[in-house]
């Protein structure tokens, strides 16, 4: 390697010209030169690095190749004429850029999905809704639910699993949804007490439902019994299947959270 007098030569780029005219940065130029890919065909007396134009070309070359996802292995192997099929490389180079495009755009979908999700709760069509969740369903109930528990870890758990729900799945919600409703009822045509085997069964059974939604906790629960005898849509969901149940329910879920050492009357959503 010849070695010129001064770094103020015009024969040369200094490290740093190079970095700003290419983009690259001094770390990875080092980086090259020490792995022998792109060396400096010159340096000062002071032994500082100074590119030629043709080591400038090189490296606009290496940064193409980079740019189009090659690594630097293949690069030498093409700038340096031991890979005679560039083309056959660049083809194969090119099917996996495909194949990465696709799965951004996989991504991309399930990101706009994601973010609906996040701000629509179900993503699907009022069509779709009344169909699967039966004529008393109403539609305005998920984004009334956006605006109360938005800001919550339950919403963003439920979003998540909304993302990447098909309508198909959110029938078989649904459909365990309703034979669980029917279950309860039936529970208490025959008599069964809250805080017993069978209703604390049943309690469970709703925990497990549950999560279709979201992680449900026995505190949590407890909350959530407040509501459905509270709450008239609740309440008339429930009592639409037998009369009482709501009220039912929840006493039956307060037993089996007495049970579990909660207090009812104490207990806090988390």
């Amino acid at each position: 390697m010849r070695r010129m007098p001064d770094a103020t030569d015009a024969d040369g780029l200094t490290v740093g010209q190079v970095s700003t005219r290419l983009g690259v940065t001094v770390r990875a130029l080092h980086h090259w030169d020490d792995i022998g890919l792109a060396r400096p065909s010159l340096r000062t007396t002071g032994g500082y690095r100074l590119y030629t134009a043709g080591d400038l070309e090189r490296l606009h070359r290496i940064v193409i190749y980079r740019e189009i996802g090659l690594g630097l292995d293949r690069i030498r192997a093409i700038l340096d004429g031991s890979t005679a099929d560039v083309p056959g490389a660049l083809r194969a180079q090119r099917t996996q850029v495909a194949q990465r495009i696709e799965r951004l755009q996989q991504l991309s979908v399930g990101l706009d999905r994601m973010i609906a999700a996040h701000e629509r709760g179900l993503l699907l069509t009022v069509e779709q809704q009344a169909a699967i969740f039966g004529p008393q369903w109403n539609p305005d109930w998920p984004a009334q639910a956006r605006r109360r528990y938005g800001d919550t870890t339950q919403w963003q758990q439920y979003a998540e699993r909304s993302a990447s729900r098909s309508p198909e799945e959110w029938q078989a919600v649904a459909d365990t949804v309703a034979d669980l409703d029917r279950a309860l009822g039936d529970a208490m045509d025959a008599g069964v007490t809250p805080g017993s085997p069978e209703a604390n069964q049943l309690v469970e059974r709703h925990r497990e439902v549950f999560t279709s939604y979201f992680p449900l906790t026995r505190q949590m629960q407890v909350c959530l019994g407040r509501r459905f005898e509270a709450d008239p849509a609740f309440a008339a969901h429930y009592d639409g299947i037998r009369a009482g149940l709501a009220t039912w329910f929840r006493q039956s879920i307060d037993a089996s959270a007495r049970a579990h050492h909660i207090d009812p009357d104490t207990a806090t959503w988390q």
